[in-house]
């Protein structure tokens, strides 16, 4: 346009080179508002929250821009006129802008359908399907199943699978036994570790040796913006494993979902913690059946309280795999791949610290110098040990970052013998 101002016009063209740039989509909302030019700001607003629909600032300047005009002074209406004393002047034309933003900008308010009078209903809060308040609503959370998945397809880890028998499975097995011993078949178990180790995936094995469904818990399926929200989604999660008993929920990354009160400054948050406190009791409901493993890996932010008797009580140390873990996790990512000549067992001594993620990204590293090699000489070639061992010496172990944090840790605040497996480790491995 030509009365356009020339910082607009650059930063229109700047838009243009960068369409997925919210922030500068926003600077240019901005002045085109400032100019005065609301319905080109609307349409610039509109387009920054296609992008990140929960950007604050393009949420605030669309309401600044649909809202109605700043009042100025008012001019006294002739009498002879006929006017209105505040009848509208043509201007923004509203009715085209609802159309422009359908579908990207929510409603602000939602009422209800209109009553037998006609008057419209008071305005209806959506509520979670599945809680007590709507008892027929099939559950938003769906019970896998861990799809034949066996401890024995989990390579190596015989420590942690002598563990996980004695928690939850020798029990199952012999009903007899469980009686005489009052052995309940509720509880709780917190994984923890460096990350990339499998713990996720040692959960869904053992639901696999349980013959029991697998509720997969992630962060963003418990918190909620809502006040309130968290807490009922806590609430619905449990009941539906109690509904699909027997049932293994896995709730992962449990020091951003329990983290320790003292540190939380938001109120809903703490909230959150106790409903958590809550369900992991069984107040007002049987856990029986229901079997809760969390991951973590800083169980050092984890609430206390979650940890004691009768909820996550057992803790246990998912360290990254040992040789023999680290030879079936090279298979596992090298048996599509055209390899050649490649020494496992080799190859699995000098990758001791890897992580699971480690090893998998080793082998990707691998693949690609072959590739590269291929495409510079023009011939395909196979992924060799020397590709292999080049990649092994250039990557180093994630969970170096994880250990110096955890030494501190197991060395100062090893409290009631928590992190004794821990430190067994550490000194194993010469890190202390």
């Amino acid at each position: 346009m030509s009365d356009e101002s020339p910082l607009i016009q650059s930063l229109r063209g700047a838009v243009e080179a960068a369409p997925e740039d919210v922030p500068l989509r926003l600077h240019l909302a901005q002045l085109l508002l400032d100019a005065g030019r609301a319905g080109e700001a609307i349409v610039e607003a509109a387009a920054a929250l296609q992008r990140d629909p929960n950007n604050v600032q393009a949420r605030a300047m669309m309401t600044r821009a649909v809202g109605p005009p700043p009042p100025g002074p008012a001019a006294a209406p002739s009498p002879s006129s006929g006017q209105a004393p505040h009848a509208p002047e043509p201007g923004f034309d509203w009715h085209r802008a609802e159309d422009e933003v359908a579908g990207i900008v929510e409603p602000r308010f939602v009422t209800g359908p209109p009553d037998e009078s006609g008057a419209a209903g008071t305005p209806e809060v959506p509520l979670a399907a599945g809680g007590d308040d709507d008892p027929g609503a099939t559950s938003p959370w769906d019970v896998e199943s861990a799809g034949g998945l066996r401890l024995a397809d989990v390579g190596g880890m015989r420590e942690v699978k002598e563990r996980l028998e004695a928690a939850f499975l020798a029990p199952l097995r012999n009903p007899e036994l469980r009686k005489l011993y009052g052995k309940s078949l509720r509880g709780g178990l917190l994984l923890y570790g460096p990350p990339g180790c499998g713990k996720t995936f040692l959960a869904r094995a053992v639901a696999g040796e349980l013959g029991a469904g697998f509720l997969n818990v992630a962060l963003s399926d418990v918190l909620d913006m809502w006040v309130g929200a968290s807490e009922r989604n806590l609430s619905s999660i449990f009941k539906t494993a109690r509904r699909n008993a027997p049932c293994v929920v896995f709730l992962d990354e449990l020091d951003a979902l329990g983290g320790k009160r003292s540190r939380i400054q938001h109120g809903g948050m703490r909230n959150t913690v106790n409903q958590l406190l809550t369900e992991l009791d069984g107040v007002g409901s049987d856990n029986e059946g229901v079997f809760v493993l969390a991951a973590t890996n800083h169980p050092w932010d984890v609430d206390s309280a979650l940890r004691r008797p009768g909820r996550l009580d057992r803790t246990l140390l998912v360290l990254p795999p040992d040789d023999e873990a680290r030879r079936a996790v090279l298979h596992y990512h090298l048996r599509e791949r055209p390899v050649a000549g490649v020494d496992l067992e080799r190859l699995a001594r000098r990758t001791e610290g890897f992580s699971g993620a480690d090893l998998a990204h080793l082998c990707e590293t691998a693949s690609e110098y072959a590739l590269m090699d291929s495409v510079r000489s023009g011939e395909p070639r196979m992924i060799g040990m020397a590709d292999l061992t080049r990649a092994a010496k250039e990557l180093r172990p994630s969970t170096d970052a994880w250990f110096a944090t955890a030494r501190n840790v197991a060395l100062y605040a090893n409290e009631g013998g928590t992190y004794d497996d821990l430190l067994a480790y550490l000194k194993k491995r010469k890190l202390l």
